[in-house]
């Protein structure tokens, strides 16, 4: 098998046979297959996705809801595929994205991870598909919305062209094309976290194992990030924060003193406790 696609579902059939149907649309110069891990959905939407796409699509029934990584990595321990792609289920691949970034991968064996341009829904760029990694300077400074041009402010890579080919520290996990191989030295997705920072995390340790992280900008898909709400859940708020203390303590921590690591873990809990609170008078 060349590829192996994990997507993860959770109540949401329509988005998630919009993304297989993109994917089914049209022919590809490689065998590949498709993984569907449905999250504990309390709807049908597992068996209304399985009465549509029958055989064409591997289904996996998680009996609970532990998150995100804990959901890809069920398909990832059964994926046979040279290459394994991490697709959220509200994307829209685009036509020979994954013709493109196959040839790629093909030919540059040193890269062990390739992101493509993920777009919204309006046309604007999702600024997590090429980004730095996180540390305390660029993280202070995206945290508190600093304006600044600030060589340190490199969290999002807004400067780089969006539509070339060239080496990042990480992607986002809407669309992560990654060498098995890879995948297998720097280890499955960390089930710490809940459903953000993953990414993040096994962008890392792919670098530290030595692999090349490409970000391709000139194939694309459109990513329906985000709720029609402006109102968030609670629930998503804290899993954010928290994702910010589970990465920071488990990459930096140790190579900071301990006044800098406490300023850092009362801040991200001052702004989860802030975020929460503006979040009580949005409008849903």
């Amino acid at each position: 098998m060349d590829l192996s696609v994990v997507i993860v579902n959770y109540q949401t059939f329509e988005l998630t046979k919009n993304t297989i149907d993109s994917i089914l649309e049209y022919d590809y110069p490689f065998s590949y297959e498709i993984y569907v891990v449905d999250n504990a959905s309390s709807d049908d939407s597992l068996s209304r996705l399985q009465d549509y796409f029958g055989d064409k699509v591997k289904f996996i029934a998680s009996a609970e809801n532990n998150g995100f990584a804990a959901g890809n990595n069920q398909a990832l321990r059964l994926a046979t595929g040279k290459y394994q792609l991490l697709l959220n289920s509200d994307t829209i691949v685009w036509e020979n994205t994954l013709e493109n970034i196959h040839d790629y991968m093909e030919r540059h064996t040193d890269v062990g991870a390739c992101g493509c341009r993920v777009v919204l829904e309006n046309g604007d760029l999702d600024k997590a598909c090429k980004r730095s990694f996180p540390n305390v300077k660029n993280s202070f400074f995206r945290l508190f919305h600093i304006p600044t041009n600030s060589k340190d402010d490199d969290y999002n890579l807004t400067d780089l062209p969006d539509d070339e080919i060239y080496e990042i520290d990480c992607l986002t996990g809407a669309f992560m094309f990654m060498r098995k191989d890879a995948l297998d030295e720097a280890g499955l997705l960390d089930e710490t976290f809940f459903m953000y920072g993953e990414d993040i995390d096994l962008c890392y340790r792919i670098k530290k194992a030595g692999w090349k992280i490409v970000y391709y900008g000139e194939s694309k898909i459109t990513h329906l990030k985000g709720a029609s709400s402006k109102k968030q859940k609670s629930k998503l708020i804290y899993e954010f924060y928290r994702a910010m203390y589970i990465y920071y303590n488990k990459h930096h921590a140790k190579e900071s003193n301990f006044i800098v690591n406490i300023v850092v873990y009362i801040g991200i809990a001052l702004l989860c406790l802030l975020k929460l609170f503006l979040n009580l008078f949005k409008k849903s």
